[in-house]
């Protein structure tokens, strides 16, 4: 059976979550949009491609950054309308240059920084 990208449930913009996981260590790195388009780009290059809300445009994860994605494994979950992609991760892949956007616990009531910003070695 051959993979339908029109089969997947899109909200009214068109778009549909996309999770990202390290390959190695399974952890969550980040959340972000794709449509249609980002997940066929995705596939074809085995780059992880996103959709920007705010800039209207793809962004390859990485491409300015160069904290790329390396798509590993494509999967979407039993309702069809999330996806999960298995990545290996260059550098941090948060903005904030933290390895993971998911730093920040509740604990307590209290919120608690799970994680520092990682050393940046593309500094030259």
């Amino acid at each position: 059976m051959s993979f339908d990208v029109n089969a997947l449930k899109y909200n009214e913009a068109g778009l549909i979550p996309a999770i990202a996981q390290d390959a190695d260590t399974h952890e969550v790195l980040m959340m972000a949009w794709m449509n249609a388009k980002a997940i066929e780009k995705t596939i074809e290059t085995q780059k992880v491609t996103y959709w920007s809300r705010s800039r209207q445009s793809f962004w390859i994860k990485g491409e300015s950054s160069g904290h790329t994605q390396e798509l590993v494994d494509f999967r979407y979950d039993c309702d069809q309308d999330c996806i999960l992609v298995v990545v290996r991760q260059e550098g941090p892949a948060c903005h904030t240059n933290r390895r993971s956007c998911f730093y920040t616990a509740v604990r307590d009531g209290e919120n608690v920084e799970l994680m520092k910003p990682m050393c940046d070695d593309h500094d030259h």
